[in-house]
């Protein structure tokens, strides 16, 4: 990979011997296997057995979960809050593991329509939720640094399954409570 950064650098006209990019082609690589490094984990590795029997049905609400993703269409990074909830039946996720789940499926070359999709059906089959939520709002470098240049765009995607698909009241209850205040 670090040849291929080289290769890349090289091709804008830069020189590698420059003192400032001597050693850049070695940290591009390390921070580009770290910026993917969702394809090296797996949804159970992720999970890591914290599925805890629970007497509880109520809506379950993480938000303003930070994810970094990167366009699969231009290699740039989009950046935002992800908004997850879910309706256990009986099981529920260990917190920390839910904010997991979403860096797992963001840090892979994406889009966010599908890191949605990912995102709600992992955590639906993870505790067989009677219904999963997931909203995300992103910036995309790739429509804020080139193309269009609009820097105060937001993009942003749901996914309802199950009850919040089905019942408004349970979808509107879940959008009221991820609203800043």
């Amino acid at each position: 990979m670090e040849e291929y950064f080289s290769k890349i650098i090289e091709s804008v006209g830069e020189d590698l011997g420059r003192e400032g990019l001597v050693d850049t082609p070695k940290r591009a690589a390390k921070a580009f296997k770290f910026l993917n490094n969702g394809y090296t984990k797996s949804l159970d590795k992720v999970l890591n057995n914290a599925i805890f029997e629970a007497d509880t049905d109520d809506m379950i609400i993480v938000k303003n979960i930070e994810m970094y993703s990167l366009c699969e269409h231009h290699l740039l990074p989009f950046i935002g809050q992800c908004h997850i909830g879910y309706l256990p039946r009986h099981k529920v996720i260990g917190l920390s593991k839910i904010a997991r789940i979403v860096d797992m499926f963001s840090r892979r070359m994406q889009i966010q329509e599908r890191l949605t999709k990912q995102i709600a059906s992992a955590i639906g089959d993870a505790v067989d939720a009677r219904g999963v939520a997931v909203v995300i709002e992103a910036k995309h470098l790739c429509m804020m640094m080139r193309g269009v240049e609009k820097q105060t765009s937001v993009m942003a995607t749901s996914v309802m399954t199950g009850i919040f698909r089905d019942e408004l009241n349970t979808r509107m209850e879940f959008l009221n409570l991820i609203k800043d205040r």
